[in-house]
């Protein structure tokens, strides 16, 4: 099939003559024709078929083709349909006024045929030249955005080497330094559990850094299968329970031993391990953490509650975005890099579901994610 025999032309005139032989004349020259009698008859057509091109009569019983043209022009749905009039007004006002409502061209009644064909042949080729411009400008805004989405991404990257890798890494030096010059015990005793921290807040973002460097590069793959979520939760309780322990933070627990869930299992336990982090970072000390799940509507739901700081209403929107630099400090004064909700939304998403937040500030947080139950 070729290129003309794809393109429908709508030829709208209330003279039965006229309509039958624009439409011969534009089978004979390969294209697909529609034709229409009336204006109304026009604007019900397009509800249904959106033509390549109209070739539309103005002095037309009821509607005319000025105002034919009018409702078409304000039709998002229809707008870009390009309407060459043809019509016996020949004054030059009267084609001036027709282009300004909108029409690409007017040809004057009597015409030549090949004037016709050449002028219909142009504009459906512009029509052609402009769609393709418009999907490779969608094209090339969508590669910009994705090269901003990088930029961001390798700024974060540095952003967090530079200076929150950098700073545990020197405390650590510095603590290890007096350790090993001081020989007083009470205040080894003192640095020992210090050191003991930056130890841990180093190694869990290292592990954070190389997930999501090796998420950005492709070279993470996901292998889902059927896992028990509360031994997941369980053992990120006893992994980070010395630090809740230190703040006498209380965790409750009511995770069905009968709840499955098939997803990635070390991505599942690096957001589990993130948000539990999270909430024992912002709940202050005698504070509480709740962890509990339910299924609804096909989907698997679990949910981290809090009694802590809470979050400002026009933070929550910052807390998933790589272009934007957002932490907080802990009750107990403890840092973040903000890399790990990011790395909990893309794995969360990975395997198929969704990560939100409620919060209240001074009253708490929940963060929940949900995912597809399998049945």
């Amino acid at each position: 099939m070729n290129k003309k025999q794809n393109q429908l032309i709508l030829v709208v005139d209330d003279n039965t003559q006229n309509l039958q032989m624009l439409g011969d004349l534009l089978k004979k020259s390969g294209y697909r024709s529609a034709l229409a009698e009336a204006g109304d008859e026009a604007l019900d057509f397009v509800k249904t078929r959106l033509p390549d091109l109209i070739l539309l009569d103005i002095m037309m019983p009821k509607m005319d083709g000025l105002e034919v043209c009018r409702q078409l022009k304000q039709n998002p749905s229809t707008k870009d349909i390009p309407i060459i009039f043809l019509s016996a007004k020949s004054r030059k006002e009267d084609i001036i006024k027709g282009l300004e409502m909108g029409a690409v061209d007017y040809i004057t009644k009597p015409f030549h045929i090949k004037e016709l064909l050449t002028r219909v042949n142009v504009h459906l080729d512009l029509k052609v030249a402009k769609e393709v411009i418009i999907s490779q400008k969608k094209k090339l805004d969508q590669n910009i955005e994705e090269l901003k989405q990088a930029n961001a991404t390798k700024d974060k990257f540095f952003s967090i080497i530079a200076h929150d890798l950098i700073n545990p890494l020197n405390s650590l030096m510095g603590l290890s330094e007096i350790l090993v010059i001081n020989k007083d015990e009470e205040e080894k005793e003192k640095l020992l559990p210090i050191i003991l921290q930056s130890s841990k807040r180093c190694y869990s973002l290292i592990k954070n850094l190389l997930e999501w460097s090796r998420l950005q590069t492709g070279r993470i793959k996901i292998y889902p299968e059927k896992l028990i979520l509360k031994y997941v939760i369980e053992k990120n309780v006893e992994l980070l329970g010395s630090h809740a322990k230190t703040k006498s933070i209380n965790i409750f627990l009511d995770v069905p031993e009968t709840m499955f869930l098939f997803v990635d299992v070390n991505m599942l336990d690096t957001v589990i391990r993130n948000l539990l982090s999270n909430a024992i970072k912002f709940t202050p000390v005698n504070g509480k953490i709740e962890i509990f799940s339910k299924e609804e509507n096909n989907c698997i739901e679990i949910s981290i509650l809090d009694s802590g700081i809470g979050i400002k209403p026009e933070d929550i929107d910052k807390l998933f975005r790589v272009d934007i630099s957002h932490t907080t400090i802990g009750t107990s004064e403890e840092k973040g890099t903000g890399l790990g909700l990011i790395l909990c939304k893309e794995f969360v998403e990975k395997n198929g579901g969704t990560i939100a937040v409620e919060s209240e500030v001074e009253k708490g947080s929940r963060f929940y994610i949900r995912f597809p139950s399998q049945k």
